[in-house]
Order: structure tokens, then C-alpha cells, then sequence
């Protein structure tokens, strides 16, 4: 019997928990803030990278480093690069 008061307060303040949340949210929207992580590269930078990357010379390690992102970031942002684009 007291396991189950106990539940039940459990998804009482859970729900109030949920609700607030959600408030949060709502509101912090309508002050014009956008949820989720920054980017890390901009679109100049995206720019830059590519025009660095049709150099066959200098290597997408490099330009990570530089710039302060990994591999994967790069080809997330950037994808294949050729010489010739």
C-alpha cells in the first residue's frame, strides 16, 4: 500500500517536473532563443575550408587542426572536396 503512495508521488512530481519544462521551453522560445548546440563553423568558414581543401597539397588534417574541429566535422560540413570544383 505505501509503495504505491509513494508511486504515485513519484509521477505527481514527475509530471509537474515535465510541465515545467515544457514551460521553460515555450517561453525561452518566445524570447527568440533557439535550443540546441552552436555550430562549429560558420558559413565563411565553410567557404574557406573548401577553397583550402582544392589545394592537393594541404590535407584535411591540417585544416582540422587549424581551425580547431575534427576530420569528421570537416566532411560533415565541408563533404568531398575535389581539385577541380
Amino acid at each position: 500500500m505505501i509503495f504505491h503512495v509513494f508511486a504515485a508521488l513519484s509521477e505527481f512530481e514527475r509530471n509537474l517536473i515535465r510541465e515545467r519544462t515544457q514551460a521553460g521551453l515555450v517561453a525561452a522560445r518566445a524570447r527568440g532563443r533557439a535550443g540546441g548546440r552552436k555550430p562549429k563553423l560558420d558559413d565563411k568558414q565553410v567557404r574557406e575550408i573548401k577553397a583550402l581543401l582544392r589545394d592537393p597539397d594541404i590535407h584535411v588534417a591540417d585544416v582540422a587542426r587549424r581551425y580547431g574541429v575534427s576530420r569528421t566535422t570537416l566532411y560533415k560540413h565541408v563533404g568531398v572536396v575535389s581539385p577541380r570544383q
